[in-house]
């Protein structure tokens, strides 16, 4: 934004499960102003003058159990409120769009063979103890074809971060229909992954988990088989759809930021210590699970690439031989 002449403010609360200092990358054309989205105060001063807002804050990943729920509920969602509270009382007219992620989906798309397609169950305990990774068909019992999610598709959250970011996605449609003239767009992020991800944290997605590992000289730890599909999408990806989702115009509408590629777990896991180098340890399949885990979910970016005009760049071949080599904060 700062190359194409438009004045950028940033707000950012520096929270150590990310980082804890003003990043040295930052552009200096860009104003950095140091808070909290939660505090009603920081967010009124920050939007002085703001036509347009992207909206990426948020505690992210699956947490460590229930207990983190009140933290994802105040980041998350109460944070949005005030954010939104706050344009609304600057009679803001202009886009907004939110970092939303797949998690709203919860599991993926899937067929039966027998019943056509149907929506599974959530895991229990017992049959991911026993090894049983894969969803059966409600109706019949037999094992079920992944496919690929289209936004239209039912939402489902099955964890606290996923129903947070799901509530994000609502009260911002809500605000979109309530406020003529404003643009609400909601990215759906599929697996995200490339440089300056955070390091050593549980709140990190699979990648960084990985890429953390692999720096500390410890084999990559895969749960389950690792043969959980996912779609991997490259943060410069991310960082473009963001810049043409600003563009748009008209009602909300939501749209999968992903590559179209799917690949399971251990194959990026694999790719990954390839690319870290000779004595790198391979990735180690662990058989171990949680409960908020889904099994296969990946997208379908037809409607962002029709509407948005959004396509994928990079591989994932290209961004993990990237990634390896890639700074950690």
């Amino acid at each position: 934004m700062v190359e194409a002449g438009r004045e950028v403010r940033v707000l950012d609360c520096f929270l150590p499960a990310a980082h804890s200092r003003r990043p040295e990358y930052l552009n200096p054309a860009a104003e950095l102003v140091e808070g909290d989205v939660t505090d009603p105060g920081v967010v009124a001063a920050a939007l002085d003058g703001v036509g347009a807002v992207c909206h990426q804050a948020a505690m992210v990943g699956l947490g460590l159990d229930y207990r983190d729920a009140e933290d994802y509920v105040a980041v998350n969602d109460l944070g949005t409120a005030r954010l939104l509270s706050a344009l609304a009382r600057r009679g803001f007219r202009g886009p907004l769009v939110l970092a939303s992620s797949m998690v709203v989906y919860g599991e993926g798309r899937y067929e039966c063979p027998r019943h056509g397609p149907v929506r599974p169950a959530p895991r229990s305990r017992r049959d991911l103890e026993a090894g049983r990774f894969d969803p059966a068909c409600p109706e019949c019992g037999e094992p079920l074809a992944p496919r690929s999610i289209e936004e239209d598709a039912p939402l489902d959250p099955r964890s606290v971060y996923a129903a947070t970011k799901l509530q994000q996605e609502h009260l911002c449609t809500l605000f979109a229909r309530e406020n003529e003239g404003v643009s609400c767009t909601a990215l759906r992020y599929h697996n995200v992954y490339g440089p300056r991800m955070p390091r050593d944290t549980p709140y990190a997605g699979v990648a960084s988990i990985f890429r953390s590992a692999l720096a500390a000289g410890r084999a990559p730890r895969v749960f389950e088989d690792g043969a959980q599909l996912r779609d991997f999408v490259h943060v410069a990806d991310v960082a473009r759809a963001n810049l043409l989702a600003l563009e748009r115009e008209g009602p909300p509408a939501a749209f999968n930021v992903a590559s179209g590629s799917p690949e399971s777990i251990l194959t990026m896991a694999e790719l990954l210590a390839r690319e870290a180098g000779e004595g790198a340890p391979a990735p180690e399949v662990t058989g171990e699970f949680r409960l908020g885990d889904v099994r296969h979910v990946f997208a379908d970016p037809g409607r962002a690439r029709a509407e948005l005009g959004f396509a994928a760049e990079i591989g994932l071949a290209e961004g993990m031989a990237e990634f390896a080599r890639a700074e950690l904060r």
